[in-house]
């Protein structure tokens, strides 16, 4: 069993409000939900308006698999248009 494990730092330029910041994080991982079948959740900077941190995971035997994913993931992230990728780590646990 391998996992796999990236650390997302976002920044939300239009966002004012805690408010506006849940809008945007909460669409942003309900589309990483559904379109990669992956857990996520915001992990850090809870409290500040224009940043976020999410954490992404997935389960595979394959750590290949997992590499190819988290990097599909991590280029959506780039193209999506609310939130932009400040940057990532990633860990792989055997």
């Amino acid at each position: 069993m391998h996992i796999g494990v990236c650390k997302i730092w976002l920044h939300i330029p239009e966002s004012h409000s805690l408010k506006t910041k849940r809008r945007v994080i909460k669409s942003l991982i309900a589309r990483l939900k559904n379109r990669f079948n992956i857990a996520v959740a915001e992990v850090d900077a809870l409290d500040v308006h224009q940043s976020a941190v999410l954490a992404a995971v997935s389960v595979s035997n394959d750590t290949a698999y997992l590499n190819s994913l988290i990097s599909r993931v991590i280029t959506f992230i780039e193209t999506n248009a609310g939130a932009e990728l400040v940057d990532y780590e990633t860990e792989f646990f055997f």
